[in-house]
């Protein structure tokens, strides 16, 4: 029996490139989204018949019950995502990003397996020496963060379930996003030559999106030997600050001029280095590597005429 799987917020950055590489796989897929950023990143899809879009809100009782009975998997997306997102709408981050996770784990069954995204931004700021890992204590510093850890704990009461605490996510999606750090750094670095960096000490890790979507199908066919538990998902050699990352952007880019903006704070205070070791413990462990998703990204901001709308 095909696998039916349904992925809230599916027509999001994440969400529309899992969902085409699912529907190209033969899985049954439904797909419920408000289409609140973008209507046309699953357009491609609408003439296969394993593909079904719901205009819908996760926190519409009704249909999330209905729709958790249909389907075996369960891919959690639908979220505001990022700090200052959340910041601009509090109320609604809370209401989509947590309220709307304990509605759909009161409606779960026994038959129903979740792949659960959350943010390794749930760790703050940690040490200077040391990696965080998935016991290293959870010390989110923004309202993003904050309801995402909480998520975590409620889906991680549920015994069928995997979590993967997602590093800073970079690459091309058909709902792109030019916010994400490094799709943003090279999206500035070719729109005004220069690079203006607040507090280029701070650290981060990465991973290419196709990468994330990997980890998800790899959960998907390795789901008894993960259950139960939580991952960081990172590429182990894009841990880095803002700063390396900003060289690695110059050496494909001569011209690039970066200025270090000094005596200002930057919005987001996250600043960590991330370990791995456990996922890839499991057999998974990401490989696209940070200077090839910068070549691709240098060519789909250098070459693209189109605006590309963040609409946050």
């Amino acid at each position: 029996m095909k696998k039916k799987i349904l992925v809230t917020g599916g027509a999001g950055y994440i969400g529309s490139m899992l969902v085409s590489r699912l529907v190209m796989l033969g899985y049954e897929v439904t797909v419920i989204d408000i289409l609140k950023f973008s209507s046309k990143s699953l357009n491609h899809l609408h003439s296969f018949k394993n593909f079904k879009l719901i205009i819908g809100d996760v926190r519409n009782k009704k249909l999330i019950q209905r729709e958790v009975k249909k389907n075996h998997y369960i891919v959690p997306l639908a979220a505001l995502v990022g700090a200052p997102l959340c910041e601009k709408n509090k109320k609604e981050a809370i209401s989509v990003n947590l309220d709307s996770i304990k509605l759909l784990m009161k409606c779960t069954s026994r038959k129903n397996k979740i792949i659960y995204l959350t943010s390794n931004s749930g760790y703050g700021v940690g040490k200077q020496n040391k990696y965080c890992d998935e016991n290293s204590p959870l010390n989110p510093i923004s309202l993003y963060g904050n309801t995402k850890v909480a998520a975590e704990k409620e889906v991680m009461k549920f015994k069928n379930v995997i979590c993967f605490r997602l590093a800073t996510v970079f690459g091309f999606s058909y709902r792109m996003r030019t916010d994400l750090l490094v799709n943003n750094f090279v999206f500035d670095s070719i729109k005004n030559k220069q690079l203006k960096i607040f507090e280029p000490h701070f650290r981060r890790n990465f991973i290419h999106i196709n990468d994330v979507v990997n980890a998800i199908i790899f959960s998907f066919k390795n789901f008894h030997r993960l259950k139960s538990n939580v991952y960081n998902l990172g590429l182990s050699s894009a841990n880095l600050s803002k700063y390396m990352l900003a060289k690695k952007i110059k050496r494909k880019l001569k011209y690039l001029k970066i200025k270090i903006i000094k005596n200002i704070r930057d919005p987001d205070q996250r600043d960590y280095y991330v370990s791995n070791k456990k996922i890839e413990k499991k057999g998974f462990k990401a490989k696209i590597k940070l200077e090839s998703g910068i070549d691709e990204l240098i060519n789909i901001f250098g070459n693209n005429k189109e605006k590309f709308i963040n609409n946050y």
